[in-house]
């Protein structure tokens, strides 16, 4: 019996599903420079985590620092948030105008500057501050840091690179969290330490990006151009001609992948930047337990994200989405309702295997759908947009908490009345879910696309989607593929490809 018409749309075609080698042929494949482009990728995006919730996990020592409220010491969670669309635009740019790899190690110089900065503050106004000009620089990590991850290896292995990729990003929650755990207590500086560790793995990120070569694409491409005699100026002329071509073409996608990371980033916030708040105020536990069970949550972040990428190659991009998201609906209960250790940092372990388990398919599913001379830009932006739209959840939860109170038992037996941040979670995350599920379902898919044959961004036609000529294929310099000469018609992103179908 057939499968409902429904679950056929959002399984890729057998045929598409057997091309290619088998997964372990595939890796064993990789040459010691697609390697580190792919491990640089994901240092640079453990170390945009590792910057970031620096700040979640120092609310508490913030607050005595600066005297202020939970929710004015979430401003500088969400001040990041917002500003770092404007980062994803600049760097985004830079990098498919110039190439991946010197926009990468500026911009993680100029997060390691100011996160070392952020450690130096004396006023609760210049920590602002800093952190606004901290979110323009994190901005531009997440975009750059794929596409040299992604487009440098084989198809066939692009699905369980995204989940290990993305999942840097608990990595570097649970490398910021141990740091919290041992280091801070023992410092006379407590909070500044850990900002001035994540400001040295930063620069330590940019020095191996710096150690590494090109993207073969952009090598590629430049080699191209060079032969054909064009100029800078003339390149850049053409770049913007075939910005404005992509924008003109998938307007509609553009607003799709918007409303898609929304959700997603809602999901992930609403989940993590106040999880350790929580923990301390609302279940009344230790800073050290707390901290303990954000790094179970993490451990269950990295397990999920692998798994979901390594399945998202056999059944689809959005179904393994959609699994995951369903997977994160069925254990909010055991996130909110348990009173003791162990069940909540099993909660905990359980909603982050869902949430990042859905994101470890993120970024090849960004990757595919986007315009592809545009792999930097277009995932990029819409990631840091939805982060914008997404960056009042720390306050919202903090707001709605301050508003909604609860009566919890204390180790003592006595009952104290406490911010329900276990109710607003609640809510907050399965509202979200649901709105991550519809999006999902209605939205495209371009399961194995072969986007790193196409023109570069500032080659003539790299708008409409065009592939590099053959002849530019034969000569060696572009990065090969297991699919070799075979038609790859998935990789032109059309307006009928680009406009987001109804299932």
């Amino acid at each position: 019996m057939a499968p409902p018409v429904f679950i056929r749309n959002l399984i890729p075609r057998r045929e598409k599903r057997a091309e290619g080698r088998p997964l372990l042929e595939a890796l064993a494949s990789l040459t010691w420079v697609q390697w580190g482009h792919f491990w640089s990728g994901w240092l640079a995006w453990s170390c945009d985590a590792i910057d970031f919730f620096s700040v979640s996990l120092s609310v508490t020592r913030l607050q005595d620092q600066f005297g202020r409220s939970t929710h004015d010491i979430t401003t500088a969670i969400t001040l990041t948030l917002l500003f770092r669309s404007a980062g994803a635009v600049i760097f985004g740019v830079l990098s498919d105008r110039y190439g991946r790899k010197w926009p990468l190690v500026f911009n993680l110089l100029l997060i390691s500057v100011l996160e070392l900065g952020s450690g130096f503050v004396e006023t609760f106004h210049a920590f602002l501050g800093v952190r606004s000009l901290f979110g323009i620089a994190m901005g531009g990590v997440w975009g750059l840091a794929a596409s040299t991850a992604l487009e440098n290896l084989p198809v066939e292995v692009r699905g369980l690179a995204s989940g290990v990729l993305q999942q840097g990003y608990a990595v570097g929650y649970l490398i910021a969290a141990v740091i919290n755990l041992t280091l801070v207590p023992e410092t006379s500086t407590t909070w500044r330490s850990l900002f001035w560790c994540a400001s040295g793995i930063s620069a330590f990120s940019a020095f191996v990006r710096l150690l590494l070569p090109e993207s073969e694409v952009f090598i590629r491409a430049k080699a191209a151009e060079r032969a054909r005699g064009q100029s800078t100026k003339n390149k850049t002329k053409i770049f913007l001609h075939e910005t404005w071509e992509m924008l003109k073409r998938h307007w509609l996608l553009c607003i799709y992948a918007v409303l898609l990371m929304t959700g997603f980033n809602f999901l992930s916030h609403g989940s993590q930047d106040l999880y350790p708040t929580y923990l301390t105020n609302a279940k009344l536990f230790s800073d050290h337990n707390a901290t303990v069970a954000t790094i179970i949550g993490n451990c269950g972040a990295i397990a999920g994200g692998a798994i979901a990428g390594w399945l998202s190659q056999y059944i689809g991009r959005r179904l393994t989405i959609i699994i995951f998201v369903l997977l994160i609906g069925a254990f909010i209960p055991l996130w909110i309702l348990p009173t003791g250790f162990s069940a909540l940092a099993a909660g905990a372990f359980c909603i982050q295997f869902g949430v990042q388990g859905a994101w470890g398919v993120i970024p090849i599913q960004l990757a595919e759908i986007s315009p592809p001379a545009f792999r930097a830009t277009f995932p990029g932006v819409a990631y840091q947009v939805g982060n914008m739209v997404s960056s009042a959840s720390a306050q919202i939860e903090a707001t709605g908490a301050a508003n909604l109170h609860t009566t919890v038992i204390d180790k003592d037996g006595n009952p104290k009345v406490v911010s329900d941040y276990a109710t607003v979670q609640g809510i907050l995350i399965g509202v979200v879910a649901a709105f991550v599920l519809v999006v999902t379902i209605i939205g495209p898919e371009n399961y194995g696309s072969h986007f790193e044959k196409s023109k570069a961004a500032f080659e003539e036609g790299a708008g409409r989607g065009e592939l590099v000529d053959d002849d530019e294929q034969a000569d060696g310099t572009h990065p090969s593929s297991s699919a070799g000469s075979r038609p790859t018609s998935v990789q032109v992103m059309d307006e009928k490809r680009s406009t987001p179908e109804p299932v």
